[in-house]
């Protein structure tokens, strides 16, 4: 693979290198909410509200930034979170993700919004493999996807659960953007992710022996409603921004769904991770795995799976330091005695306000 060391030093290269690949039409996909993008705002303005209280005089010679992930060590606790059109940015697709999460050792969940196959992604990923799903039909649909993925090797499964209706992206409404990722999707399609409720994860949860979660969590209300019907995980997310207008920022939900499982159920949060600090944060409060979306899609879209590698080889760089800044040696030594929440907010926040070079 491709040593992109010297070429890509800060991620935010990897962002204005995206700006120059993309049309305008893919970039604002990457990088837009909905409607007011509110939401968006808000899960980068919860993360830097929280602010981080250093220990000194802490033996930290030797950093430990693994984690295990569904039975498996990663290097971080980091999941390439699941997106649709990939095939958008590189032309193998979620394929090219797998094998760039796969060489560096992180977790990926594989968006049933692809071109590529299940088969394909999990022969091409060496490491933990979630699979999630946009119930598009009745019947036996969700039984036969569940059933596919457990003879394909994955080793999760995830129910998309906050994409009850389609949100109104006016970036793309305005550009008259038709995705060709859509183009399967018709009347019954939109009435089966509707119809979706609790019933339907109870009885896949009875007939499947496979580790469940559901993507979408955005309060301890549905978090303990996951609990009581057995799930394995659930996933604090609010699409990055991409769903609800006026949501709360993931960091604020995660502390509310930390406090009500009381250690009941796995964590795994996403929205607007874009920095060492920010895994850091996420899991000093609570979260069991961290996923990040649009960071690495700026890495597929300029450099495939070596571009991915470089990103998370940043990334990791940026934990490591603030690992040691804050006086631990691995994540297992964070408490939440780590943080300060209420911070002032120094700046607007944005969908890439955690990069205040990119435009130097």
């Amino acid at each position: 693979m491709t040593d992109l060391t010297n070429d890509f030093v800060a991620n935010h290269e990897f962002i204005r290198a995206a700006r120059e690949t993309l049309n305008d039409q893919m970039w604002d996909y990457l990088v837009g909410g909905t409607e007011t993008e509110t939401t968006l705002a808000r899960n980068r303005a919860a993360l830097d509200a929280v602010a981080l209280r250093p220990r000194v005089l802490v033996d930290v010679s030797e950093i430990d930034a693994t984690w295990e992930f569904l039975g498996k060590k990663l290097r971080l606790p980091v999941m390439l979170a699941p997106v649709g059109g990939l095939d958008s940015f590189d032309p193998l697709g979620a394929v090219s993700v797998a094998r760039g999460a796969g060489e560096f050792g992180a977790g990926m969940m594989f968006s049933s919004v692809t071109e590529r196959t299940k088969p394909e992604v999990r022969a091409a990923m060496d490491g933990p493999l979630v699979y999630q799903l946009y119930v598009r039909g009745f019947g036996r649909f969700i039984e036969d996807e569940v059933e596919a993925a457990i003879e394909a090797g994955f080793d999760a499964f995830a129910f998309t659960v906050d994409t009850a209706v389609y949100s109104r992206r006016e970036r793309d409404i305005v550009k008259r953007f038709a995705k060709p990722w859509r183009r399967f999707v018709n009347d019954e399609s939109v009435r089966a992710q509707a119809a979706l409720n609790w019933k339907d994860i109870e009885r896949i949860r009875k007939a499947y022996d496979i580790p469940l979660m559901i993507k979408g969590v955005g309060t301890a209300e549905d978090a303990r409603i996951a609990v009581d019907h057995g799930l394995d995980w659930v996933y604090v997310s609010n699409h990055g921004g991409r769903q609800l207008d006026h949501g709360m920022g993931s960091a604020d939900v995660l502390t509310e769904v930390v406090d009500a499982v009381k250690g009941q159920i796995k964590i795994l949060m996403d929205g607007s991770v874009s920095r060492g600090t920010d895994v850091v944060k996420a899991v000093a409060l609570g979260a069991d795995m961290v996923g990040i979306g649009r960071l690495y899609c700026y890495a597929l879209a300029v450099a495939g799976p070596a571009g991915i590698v470089r990103m998370l080889e940043i990334l990791e760089n940026e934990i490591h330091s603030a690992l040691g800044l804050a006086g631990v040696a691995s994540f297992r030594d964070l408490s939440p005695g780590h943080l300060r929440r209420g911070a002032p907010l120094v700046g607007v926040p944005g969908v890439h306000s955690a990069f205040p070079l990119l435009d130097g």
